[in-house]
């Protein structure tokens, strides 16, 4: 659900409701800081939740839009050297719920998102002039769904929620050469809340997500796989669990772990629970039990140089999961007062080896400007 309060604009249902509904487990954590630890830095120039975080190939990071106080077209810098934030320029539309992907010519494609209106627009963050600039129209209005750039420079976006809070089954590729959008097929559900990753070979995995709202929601277990030489959405193994709002990232054997996540409850159901996708089998398998519930969190589970995942996002504290054994360790160094934090924040791996979280809300709280740094122990490096 989308409120208008005035003249603000306050993004709820469609990218999740800030109101504290329940009481979370605040038992004591098992911390360990023999894997690395989080430590606070200074915060943004903006609070925002639902933005977007882009590592430029300088080794600065691009901070687009979000929601706050209002929905925002300012963006930020982040300099890893100095550890401070500086505004930079407005883009053309304010956004939340937008997509933001680096191309191969070192612009960052901003696409789509909600401001009021959900938006079919698109512009260019030139890092060499820090302008935005238009480009081409999408074929579709959509906010929170997923895009990714393809091995063969093209930028896929697929899914989320366009006009009259329809769910969207429709793709569309963009070429930089031409600066246009153009229809790529439907996915074989609609699909918001869902995931994308790149397998190896370029082709891309979609998992989970939902259509619906409350009463009326359906999760999805389903997943599926686009083929860029095809051009084609073909289903794929289901997941263990129904699962939106989760997270998946690939692993350096090219399997894909998923995890956390919610069902139909939303905050009250918020997951513990995580997954591998096999690519040679098309299956998934539960791996076990994080130790610390998470939602809210995509885009925020980062492969280390160290071959294990930081998933930062949606909770107070990080967990680092390691491949080798299947195991899961909570990160010292809190990001939040309760159990559900950094909803809707962002992780970005520096090229340095740190990760910057930013943003995001907690359950019964404002949006926030915070950041964190995770820098790894001397054994995880």
């Amino acid at each position: 659900m989308i409120k208008i309060v005035k003249n603000a604009i306050v993004i709820l249902v469609m990218i999740g409701s800030i109101a504290c509904r329940h009481q979370i487990n605040d038992a004591p954590l098992p911390v360990t800081d023999a894997y690395g630890v989080m430590t606070p830095i200074s915060s943004m120039s903006t609070a925002r939740a639902a933005h977007t975080a882009t590592l430029l190939p300088n080794g600065n990071v691009l901070i687009t839009g979000g929601f706050g106080s209002s929905t925002f077209a300012t963006t930020e810098i982040y300099g890893p050297n100095s550890k401070t934030f500086m505004s930079t320029g407005m883009m053309n539309d304010a956004r939340a719920g937008h997509s933001a992907t680096l191309l191969p010519n070192g612009k960052v494609l901003i696409a789509g998102g909600y401001n009021g209106a959900y938006l079919a627009s698109a512009e260019l963050y030139d890092p060499v002039t820090g302008n935005f600039t238009p480009t081409g129209q999408m074929s579709t209005s959509r906010s929170g769904h997923v895009a990714i750039l393809l091995n063969n420079g093209m930028v896929l976006l697929a899914g989320g929620v366009g006009i009259g809070w329809a769910f969207l089954a429709s793709a569309e590729l963009y070429d930089p050469a031409t600066g246009t959008f153009a229809p790529a097929g439907n996915m074989t559900t609609a699909r918001e809340s869902h995931t994308v990753t790149m397998l190896e070979g370029g082709r891309v995995l979609i998992t989970g997500g939902h259509r619906g709202r409350q009463s009326a929601i359906t999760i999805y277990a389903s997943a599926e796989i686009y083929d860029p030489t095809t051009g084609v959405f073909n289903a794929t193994g289901s997941m263990t669990t129904r699962r939106h709002k989760h997270d998946a990232v690939l692993l350096p054997d090219r399997r894909v772990l998923i995890n956390g996540g919610s069902d139909e409850r939303d905050d009250q159901g918020a997951y513990t629970s995580a997954e591998i996708y096999n690519p040679v089998t098309g299956a998934f398998h539960a791996i076990g039990q994080m130790p610390i519930i998470r939602y809210k969190h995509q885009g925020t589970s980062i492969l280390l140089p160290s071959g294990k995942v930081l998933i930062a996002g949606g909770s107070s504290n990080a967990v680092l999961y390691n491949p080798q054994n299947s195991t899961f360790s909570v990160i010292a160094g809190s990001m939040g007062t309760n159990r559900l934090s950094r909803l809707f924040s962002t992780a970005t791996l520096l090229l340095n080896g740190e990760v910057l979280i930013t943003g995001g809300y907690g359950l019964g709280q404002n949006v926030s400007a915070g950041a964190w740094i995770y820098e790894a122990s001397n054994d995880e490096m």
